[in-house]
């Protein structure tokens, strides 16, 4: 049993383990999470908007040639034929086209600048959802072995409370029924055993799908660690810098700047278009020419112009695409107030999270020392007689449970802090290096 109940601690030996703080954990989730390296390729991607947006501006050179097969037959009106001649004729030409005056095309080009704001800020979002996956599943796998360190130290409680049952049922001090119930208590131990086991192997999966790696033994917050209230200590200030710099904002605010701009490119196909066209070329084909037959013809050509087009009537199209414009320019901006109210929900929500948890840090501390204080208290009744074996096996089960307490405290206060600066879009690495800085490298579990 000791045997089995260490390698579900140390789960597979056989590979390599590492000792590993938070702030290494984030390093190689950056270098291997599947997830932000799509949100990293998606970004390299979003900025090529930019430079297909001035591609309208910029001018075009197009180099066209042609090669046909001629079979012809030439002959008088009601008169005999008078030659078949068969030859081919080829040519090619360049042509140089410089936009002068499109203002879909300008329209555009500042489209494409918002559009790469907007991929900065969806990979900004990235990085800020890879630290609080990183430590969602971080404090997980923490977790899962404390509370499997208060489950098995209940059911070892459980398990003398059985034992001492079976004893006073066979020297006939107690009834049947103690033992029953003793024995209920141990299974249900035994299941929540079980339950726990499976959620420690859940949490250190889960942890690995996002470093790649097995995690080895994890560094724990120090005993010592003194959790702080956020700066500013006004909830107010954190509601409003969600609502102005939240990423979500941000990237909804671009959104609709974007689709503001398309009511605007839309309706330019009403406007003209003006363009400079410059042609060069050359093309050799036959003629017939009477009383000589055929002959070939070359032909060098150059020449330059200004081409205006005026849109009359498209069939309703340009219309009908301005009031798609237009209502796509309504949904995004309805967007853009939702993702604010959504920032300032989520601002108020941690805040109190950060708040709440460390109050209820503070009293679990307490209740530690309570408990700690009934174990020993506990442990020196029993060495004089006045307290059993069992009494004291409950007192060291209240400690774990208790402690167990508060790392789920400590821990959510811990996510819920950074969870705070991501509603306020300034979650950055130093967030992490902070969290880092609590932790104790020679605890590791």
């Amino acid at each position: 049993m000791k045997k089995l109940a260490w390698l579900i601690v140390s789960p597979l030996l056989a590979s390599p383990l590492f000792a590993a703080d938070l702030m290494q954990v984030y390093r190689d989730a950056q270098d291997n999470d599947p997830t932000f390296a799509a949100a990293r390729a998606t970004l390299d991607a979003g900025r090529e908007k930019a430079p297909q947006g001035l591609s309208g501006l910029l001018p075009s050179l197009t180099l066209t040639g042609n090669t046909v097969w001629n079979k012809n037959e030439i002959s008088t009106h009601n008169g005999p034929t008078l030659s078949k001649p068969q030859y081919n004729s080829n040519g090619y030409q360049l042509t140089l086209s410089q936009p002068l005056f499109r203002w879909q095309n300008w329209v555009s080009y500042d489209q494409s600048k918002m559009q790469v704001a907007q991929a900065e800020a969806n990979f900004v979002q990235a990085r800020q959802d890879l630290i609080l996956r990183v430590a969602q599943a971080y404090f997980d796998a923490i977790y899962a072995v404390e509370n499997l360190k208060a489950v098995r130290a209940n059911k070892t409680a459980i398990a003398q409370q059985l034992e001492s049952a079976k004893k006073n049922f066979e020297v006939g001090t107690a009834t049947i029924t103690d033992s029953h119930e003793a024995q209920a208590r141990y299974d249900l131990a035994s299941a929540q055993e079980i339950a726990a086991e499976s959620d420690f192997e859940v949490k250190q999966h889960a942890l690995q799908s996002i470093i790649g790696k097995v995690p080895g033994p994890l560094a724990t917050p120090r005993k010592d660690a003194e959790l702080t209230m956020p700066q500013p200590s006004d909830m107010n200030q954190w509601v409003a810098a969600a609502e102005k710099d939240s990423i979500t904002v941000q990237v909804q605010q671009a959104a609709a700047d974007i689709a503001a701009l398309e009511v605007d490119k839309q309706r330019a196909g009403h406007y003209p278009t003006l363009d400079l066209v410059a042609n060069q070329g050359h093309s050799k084909s036959y003629g017939f020419i009477s009383g000589v037959g055929t002959t070939p013809f070359d032909t060098d050509y150059t020449n330059i112009g200004l081409q205006l087009n005026i849109p009359l009537f498209q069939g309703g199209l340009t219309v009908s695409r301005q009031r798609e414009a237009a209502a796509n320019r309504t949904a995004a901006q309805s967007g853009l107030e939702a993702a604010r109210r959504g920032a300032a929900l989520s601002a108020r929500q941690y805040y109190l999270g950060v708040t709440n948890g460390l109050a209820q840090v503070r009293a679990l501390k307490a209740a530690l020392v309570s408990s700690q204080s009934a174990l020993e208290s506990n442990k020196l009744g029993y060495e004089v007689g006045v307290r059993i074996n069992i009494d004291v096996l409950n007192a060291e089960n209240q400690v774990y449970v208790t402690r167990r307490d508060l790392a789920r405290a400590t821990l959510d206060t811990l996510l819920a802090q950074l969870r705070l600066k991501a509603a306020t879009g300034s979650l950055g690495e130093e967030d992490v290096a902070q969290i880092n800085a609590l932790l104790d490298p020679s605890s590791a579990l």
